[in-house]
């Protein structure tokens, strides 16, 4: 669990943006087709962003037991196969940097197989920035 909980949150609409034009960088630097901006994924990416910082966790799983998985389909999106990256960070560059050198984010990052991505980037303040990526094909 966070040592915290910030209910004063606010969606950071240019670090959402920031972080779709990072991860299709480093998508094409490989020659890996990039994704698609998918504004419903986007939404289940700032509720759980949201709901970490509300309820004081940061897990791929709320304290009920959901994951990425039961997001989508409680949101009604159909996918056969979907991934999640989440970071905690003071900025996006710095999100970016650690998800990029992170070997199981990375993955997620650069799977060919998924085509679409939302992010979630939601300002905690003084606590940083919560950003939930989900990927889905």
């Amino acid at each position: 669990p966070l040592e915290f909980t910030q209910k004063q949150l606010t969606v950071d609409y240019s670090s959402e943006q920031k972080m779709f034009e990072f991860v299709n960088q480093e998508r094409i630097k490989r020659g890996i087709k990039p994704l698609v901006w998918d504004e419903r994924l986007t939404e289940v990416g700032r509720s759980h962003s949201k709901d970490m910082f509300g309820r004081g966790y940061f897990s791929h799983y709320s304290p009920e037991g959901k994951d990425v998985g039961d997001r989508l389909q409680d949101a009604g999106i159909a996918y056969t196969y979907a991934g999640e990256n989440l970071a905690l960070a003071p900025d996006v560059t710095r999100a970016n940097n650690g998800l990029i050198n992170s070997e199981g984010h990375r993955r997620n990052i650069l799977d060919p197989a998924f085509e679409k991505i939302g992010v979630g980037a939601i300002d905690g303040g003084v606590y940083g920035k919560m950003f939930t990526q989900v990927f889905t094909n």
